[in-house]
């Protein structure tokens, strides 16, 4: 029987945290080589470090004379992805920062695994497992305390470039402890927030005056008490964050990116993928499904697992374990899944729309438990599949 009383700690990172500076660059090449040709191919990486982001990897485009000319727009869109998220300090600045463009055209052999051809469908681009989660812990269908971690540093970047925190910079992270009782979080235990900040701000004091209101803001009623342990700013003095704090590289935040550690992770990154690369779409297409099972109400939790080997469209297996909380059995659920999405790499893209530059928001905050955009963007956070889940099983 799972533990019913316990605590349970996630953490998140800002948008200004080096780390997601380089998720934000390569979703935003992704985004717009889609937006060139919706089927486009990217898989591209970046790494900053002070004054200086390197970008590589392979991109691909159908007319090949297009692509090399496209790779020019690469260093200006770099800049725009700095600039839209704040950083002017000395040592990385949107304007200054020296951009090297490494990036290459597909490899012929990955292409020829992937690409649709005489009575082959589109195969999957790379070998992996996929993992997607659904609790009813939250209105999201998400995990607490990775949803609440990120709640409270969307809130603090908002007041940050509204000006009305005009003392914070774009660099910060997150952690929240919550105590569970009876399977439910009901209280905060303890509270992390590291915050950069301009040189004006002198004690840790003078930044949980700061920060306190929107943090109180976002939790629930009666979560935060007496007894909350607050730690804001724990090391002291934090002006020089970002790339020029610490280098950073795309991908290295991936728990952040899923559930805050209260689910598997299939072990590849999101970030500067497009779709035809299941570490990605067919992770989303697993949220998708155990969200609407959840909100099917065939289980209080929901954990997925799917399965690829590369250039095979079929998916190899599809695992559900509801941990005990289903209404129906397991086998039932996994059987249903097949008969109500088309889990191949090229069915996933059509039914949650991915051909589209929806990326660069994803790059922060959490690729799940966000509002679908009606442009497309979080298309796996519909819950469209209920009545078609309660036929099938």
């Amino acid at each position: 029987m799972a533990r019913q009383d316990y605590i349970f700690t996630s953490e998140s990172v800002s948008e200004g945290h080096p780390d997601k500076v380089c998720d934000r660059i390569s979703d935003s090449v992704l985004d717009a080589f889609i937006a060139e040709e919706p089927e486009a191919r990217v898989a591209c990486e970046t790494f900053a470090t002070t004054n200086r982001v390197v970008i590589g990897g392979e991109v691909g485009l159908s007319d090949k004379a297009r692509l090399h000319e496209f790779m020019d727009k690469v260093e200006g869109i770099t800049r725009e992805a700095i600039r839209d998220i704040g950083y002017e300090q000395d040592e990385f600045h949107h304007a200054t920062v020296e951009v090297t463009n490494l990036l290459h055209e597909q490899s012929a052999h990955i292409a020829q695994g992937v690409n649709a051809r005489d009575n082959k469908d589109e195969g999957a681009g790379d070998q992996g497992i996929m993992f997607g989660y659904a609790t009813t812990e939250t209105p999201e269908l998400m995990p607490a305390p990775i949803q609440y971690a990120h709640a409270i540093l969307r809130r603090l970047a908002e007041a940050r470039k509204s000006g009305a925190a005009p003392l914070l910079r774009p660099d910060a992270k997150s952690q929240i402890s919550l105590r569970y009782a009876g399977g439910k979080p009901v209280e905060v235990t303890s509270i992390v927030l590291s915050t950069q900040h301009a040189s004006a701000a002198q004690s840790s004091d003078d930044i949980r005056a700061i920060v306190e209101p929107y943090i109180t803001e976002v939790l629930p009623e009666g979560w935060l008490t007496d007894k909350t342990e607050w730690w804001v700013n724990p090391t002291g003095t934090f002006v020089i964050g970002g790339p020029d704090g610490d280098a950073g590289l795309t991908g290295r935040k991936i728990i952040v990116d899923t559930y805050g550690g209260a689910a598997p992770h299939g072990g590849g990154a999101f970030s500067g993928k497009d779709p035809t690369k299941v570490d990605r779409s067919a992770a989303y297409a697993a949220r998708y499904l155990a969200k609407n099972v959840v909100a099917a109400g065939l289980a209080e939790r929901c954990l997925i697992q799917v399965s690829y080997a590369i250039g095979v469209a079929k998916p190899l297996s599809i695992y559900v374990d509801t941990y005990g909380t289903g209404e129906v059995d397991d086998a039932a659920i996994e059987k249903a899944l097949g008969q109500v999405m088309d889990l191949s790499p090229r069915g996933i893209r059509n039914h949650l729309q991915l051909n589209r530059p929806i990326y660069a928001r994803t790059s922060a905050y959490g690729h799940f438990g966000r509002a679908p955009d009606a442009d497309g963007g979080f298309s796996w956070e519909r819950t469209d599949l209920i009545d078609a889940l309660k036929r099938s099983v």
